[in-house]
C-alpha cells in the first residue's frame, strides 16, 4: 500500500523513530449496515404482502434474502479490532540507495474480522482506501514518498471491521500514527576550502610553519635541535666537501582544519513566494529552503570529516548550545540528527554580536540572505579575520501565476537581495550558490590562495 506523492530527486535518510504512544482499542460492537437494514426491511415487507394477498409466489421472494441476512447477522464477529503502526526496515547505507526514496511503516492488524477497510493519510492529505481479507492478524507494508527532512508523519490509518457478506461493521478504530526523523542525505563533493590558519601538531593538511610530515621547506645549516636523520648527504657534499658543515631538510607541518557549521533556520520557504507568508504550506513535492540547507550542511561535514578535520554546527536562528567541533563518525552523525532537528522557533531575538568561535576557523553560513540579521553576522566574523563562506540555499522561485503586484515586489526582494549579496562579495566573504553546481564551486574556492602575508610563517 502506497500513500501517492512524487518521488524525490534524492532520496531521504532515515533516523531514529520515536515510540508512539498505544493507541486505545474499539469497544468491539458490530452493528448491521444500512444497505442489509433497508433490503431486510423491504424482504420482509414483501412477504408480510405476499401472504396477506395470497400470492405464496411473491412470500417466497423475500424469503431467502432474510434467510440470508439473518444468516450473516448470527455470525457476526464479536470482539475489538485492533491497529497499530510500527517502524518499516531501515538501509543501513541510506546514502548509497538508489532510485526513489520513501518513509517505510508496517501496519498490523490483529481481530476476529474477516475483512478490514484501511483508510490512510499523510499530514492531512488523503491518502488511499483499500479493503484487505484479514486472518486473525495481517501486516501491510504503507511506503510515504517526501522530499523533506526532520521530524515529520509516516502516515495515519483508521481501520474499520467488516462482517461476512460485509452485513455488519465495526466500530473504527481510533487513528494511529507513526512519526520519524529524516536525516539530510548528502552529496558527494570535490576539492574543499581550508581556513586561513591551521590548527594542531598533526592532521591532513599541510601548514605554513616548519615540522614534520609535510613537504620540503628548505634547506639550511645543521643547528642544535635538529635530527641527525634529516641531514641531507647531497646537498651536504656539494656545498661543503670537506663536511666542515652539515645541512638538514626542513619540512612543512601537518596540521588540521576547522570548520564551523552555521545554518540560519529563520527561514523555511520553498519555491513559491506566495506560501512564504504563512497562510499557504508549500507543495510537499517542494524543497526548502531549510531542506536544502540540511542537505548541504550535511555535505560539507561529511567531507571535511572523512578528510580528519574537526567540524563543529551552531544555529543562527535559536539560542542553544552549540555542537562543539569534533572529529570522527559519531560527530557526523551528532551533527546529521541536530541538523534534521533545526527548524524555525517563532520570533528570533536580535543578535548584539555574533557567536564565539574558536580562533582561525573556517566558518560556512547557509542562509537565504532574505534579510540584512545572516549577512551582518558573516560580515563581522570576516572582520574578525575568520575566512567565511556563505552558501545561498534559496531555491529557484516560481514567477508562474503570480499576479502584477506579486511580480513587483517579488522583483523588489530580488534586487534588495541581489545587492545585499554584492556588499558580502566587497567585503571578502566568498559566495556559494547550492543550487547550482555547488561542487565545482567549492573546488574553484579551495584553489584560490586566501592566506595572509606570513600567516601561520615561524619568524
Amino acid at each position: 500500500m502506497s500513500l501517492p506523492e512524487p518521488p524525490p530527486a534524492r532520496p531521504p535518510t532515515w533516523g531514529q523513530d520515536p515510540e508512539p504512544p498505544p493507541a486505545p482499542a474499539a469497544t468491539g460492537r458490530w452493528t448491521p449496515v444500512r444497505a442489509a437494514t433497508w433490503a431486510s426491511a423491504a424482504c420482509l415487507v414483501v412477504l408480510l404482502l405476499g401472504v396477506l394477498a395470497g400470492r405464496p409466489d411473491a412470500a417466497v421472494l423475500g424469503v431467502a434474502p432474510l434467510v440470508l441476512a439473518a444468516r450473516a447477522l448470527h455470525g457476526r464477529p464479536a470482539g475489538p479490532l485492533r491497529a497499530r503502526l510500527e517502524a518499516g526496515d531501515v538501509d543501513d547505507d541510506p546514502d548509497a540507495r538508489g532510485g526513489g526514496g520513501g518513509l517505510h511503516a508496517t501496519l498490523c492488524l490483529e481481530g476476529p474480522a474477516r475483512w478490514a477497510a484501511v483508510t490512510t493519510t499523510r499530514q492531512g492529505r488523503p491518502g488511499t482506501e483499500v479493503l484487505v481479507r484479514l486472518a486473525d492478524e495481517r501486516r501491510l507494508p504503507v511506503v510515504a514518498r517526501t522530499v523533506r527532512t526532520g521530524p515529520q508523519e509516516v502516515a495515519t490509518a483508521v481501520v474499520q471491521g467488516v462482517g461476512p457478506d460485509g452485513a455488519s461493521v465495526a466500530e473504527p478504530t481510533p487513528p494511529v500514527t507513526r512519526s520519524t526523523v529524516v536525516l539530510p542525505a548528502t552529496t558527494p563533493l570535490l576539492d574543499l576550502p581550508l581556513p586561513s590558519r591551521l590548527r594542531g601538531l598533526t592532521g591532513p593538511h599541510e601548514s605554513r610553519r616548519p615540522g614534520e610530515g609535510g613537504g620540503l621547506r628548505d634547506v639550511h645549516p645543521w643547528a642544535p635541535g635538529d635530527r641527525l636523520r634529516r641531514i641531507d648527504w647531497r646537498v651536504t657534499a656539494r656545498r661543503s666537501p670537506d663536511l666542515r658543515e652539515l645541512y638538514v631538510r626542513r619540512e612543512h607541518a601537518q596540521a588540521e582544519a576547522v570548520v564551523v557549521l552555521v545554518v540560519d533556520s529563520r527561514d523555511d520557504v520553498g519555491p513559491d513566494p506566495r506560501t512564504w507568508r504563512g497562510s499557504v504550506a508549500p507543495r510537499p513535492q517542494d524543497a526548502t529552503s531549510l531542506d536544502r540547507a540540511r542537505q548541504a550542511a550535511a555535505s560539507l561535514a561529511r567531507a571535511y570529516l572523512a578528510a580528519g578535520d574537526r567540524v563543529g554546527l551552531d544555529d543562527l536562528g535559536v539560542r542553544r548550545r552549540p555542537v562543539p567541533p569534533g572529529g570522527g563518525r559519531r560527530q557526523l552523525d551528532r551533527i546529521r540528527h541536530s541538523l534534521a532537528l533545526t527548524a524555525p522557533e517563532g520570533e528570533p531575538s536580535a543578535r548584539l554580536r555574533p557567536p564565539r568561535l574558536p580562533s582561525g576557523a573556517l566558518v560556512v553560513v547557509f542562509s537565504t540572505f532574505l534579510d540584512d540579521e545572516s549577512a551582518a553576522v558573516a560580515a563581522r566574523w570576516r572582520t574578525a579575520g575568520h575566512r567565511v563562506v556563505a552558501v545561498d540555499v534559496l531555491p529557484r522561485l516560481r514567477a508562474s501565476g503570480l499576479y502584477d503586484r506579486e511580480r513587483l515586489a517579488l522583483r523588489m526582494m530580488t534586487l534588495t537581495r541581489e545587492d545585499r549579496m554584492a556588499e558580502l562579495a566587497d567585503q571578502d566573504v566568498e559566495l556559494v550558490t547550492w543550487r547550482d553546481e555547488p561542487a565545482v564551486a567549492l573546488r574553484v574556492l579551495a584553489r584560490r590562495a586566501q592566506r595572509r602575508a606570513g600567516a601561520g610563517v615561524a619568524r
